[in-house]
């Protein structure tokens, strides 16, 4: 962060607290508390009434305010994208909450980050309930892929497909980002199939947005693309067991129904569909010994081989240990 930035977010940081100590401000900012009294300084001679008092801290004068129109783009849509998550992942008392929140801050961007917003929202899905957050691998990609499909710029994948050894580089022309299944895809036109792709954020190796500019496709809407490729997906039901203190987690995460088959042994069993037996075996072993795969045999042989894997795993660590 350069000191411009650091000296806007400052005045931002002050502006949400009453009284906040030097030693504070350089903790968050991670800088010297030589520095925080070099940046108070110079918001001073720029203007920003901070008022400070030894031994006690710096306030900011109630009557100053930034104006909230200084968010970026890239802040705008991480705002939007957070928003939606939390209308899809978050208890029904937060989504009125949320959607107002998001209304507000709409009406304060300036016109051409509306729109950014607008065109975003067309082009950004969250389907369903999913188990945790993000991975990693898909924090680094969502935004940049998201960017390439506002503008329509080509992007080169190094991808690495769930039964393949070895990577592979599709040129594909993004269309929408979108959260199923407890992963964000990206959904776009392969040149290499010359077909519509789903590729999984967490699958992609390297990315490169290119210069070339595709047209747009006239003929494709990301919301029947998504509603007929669900009616085509197999459905598999799934009976899982869980203790009594794991179902209100289980009921928040599953992006399915849990319908309740009856209690028993401190828990209760719960049968569902799934479009994925490996992620409905991951999301169980998350769960500990407070979830047990009952059927179909599949999905307990995949929770099975997980462990048995898992448990080698720690046995080769503590051999060379």
């Amino acid at each position: 962060m350069n000191r411009t930035d650091r000296l806007v977010a400052m005045v931002m940081y002050l502006q949400g607290r009453r009284v906040v100590r030097a030693e504070e401000l350089a903790r968050n900012f991670e800088v010297t508390v030589r520095t925080i009294y070099r940046d108070i300084a110079a918001l001073g001679e720029a203007g920003v009434p901070v008022t400070g008092e030894a031994g006690v801290g710096y306030t900011l004068v109630k009557s100053y305010h930034l104006p909230p129109v200084m968010l970026t783009t890239e802040e705008a849509s991480a705002l939007f994208v957070g928003g939606e998550i939390v209308k899809r992942f978050t208890d029904a008392s937060l989504h009125q909450p949320m959607g107002t929140a998001l209304d507000k801050l709409r009406a304060v961007l300036p016109r051409e980050r509306q729109d950014h917003v607008e065109r975003l929202s067309r082009h950004t899905i969250v389907m369903e309930r999913g188990c945790g957050g993000a991975a990693q691998e898909e924090q680094a990609w969502l935004m940049p892929l998201q960017r390439a499909v506002m503008q329509r710029r080509v992007v080169t994948l190094g991808y690495q497909g769930k039964a393949r050894a070895e990577e592979t580089a599709r040129d594909v022309e993004p269309l929408g980002v979108v959260f199923y299944g407890g992963g964000w895809y990206l959904v776009g036109w392969c040149r290499l199939r010359s077909d519509y792709r789903h590729f999984r954020l967490d699958r992609i190796r390297t990315l490169e947005a290119r210069e070339e500019a595709f047209p747009v496709r006239e003929d494709f809407s990301l919301t029947k693309h998504l509603e007929e490729g669900m009616k085509k997906m197999d459905t598999i039901p799934a009976r899982i067991w869980f203790a009594r203190g794991a179902q209100e987690r289980a009921r928040r995460e599953c992006y399915g129904t849990l319908v309740d088959e009856g209690a028993r042994d401190g828990g209760a069993e719960f049968s569902l569909f799934t479009y994925s037996l490996d992620w409905l075996a991951g999301w169980i072993l998350s769960f500990g010994g407070e979830a047990e795969a009952l059927e179909p045999a599949e999905l307990r042989e995949k929770v099975t081989t997980r462990i048995a894997a898992l448990v080698e795993r720690h046995r080769m660590e503590e051999a060379v240990v």
